[in-house]
């Protein structure tokens, strides 16, 4: 496509946009006498805190599920493969299922999902690191 094509093509795709929105009753701007500021900041923080929470056991018990040989490696790599693609395109599958679906709820079963299956595939194949620690481990 031809730059001046290019932008014709982008101008009128957003003049479509605009229409179809304010057809379906969206408002052109926010409403910022709507908002409780407040209530954004302490569910912000407590966010903040679960995050922490969570963060800091996971780390402890990585160091302990791994020799310290391939340590490293071993806890970056699933370290990274969680939070990098599970977490990176978690907006984008949340909003691709908004989309799909057209309620604002259904996006919360990507990560209801992704922790529900963490949880299974902890509980089923990874060894309790006491029996590590008192020298049982069988394999």
């Amino acid at each position: 496509m031809a730059p001046a094509e290019f932008k014709e093509a982008g101008r009128r795709f957003a003049a479509t946009l605009a229409t179809s929105l304010k057809s379906a009753g969206y408002a052109d701007k926010a409403d910022a006498t709507r908002c409780n500021y407040l209530m954004v900041v302490v569910l912000l923080e407590l966010l903040v805190v679960y995050a922490a929470l969570a963060y800091g056991p996971v780390a402890a018990w990585l160091v302990e599920l791994f020799p310290a040989r391939i340590r490293y490696t071993s806890m970056s790599v699933p370290y990274h493969v969680g939070f990098g693609w599970f977490g990176g395109f978690l907006p984008t599958v949340t909003f691709s299922i908004v989309a799909m679906t057209g309620d604002i709820y259904s996006g919360l079963w990507y990560p209801v999902g992704v922790a529900v299956a963490s949880a299974v595939i902890g509980a089923v194949w990874l060894p309790d690191s006491r029996c590590y620690r008192s020298g049982f481990a069988t394999g």
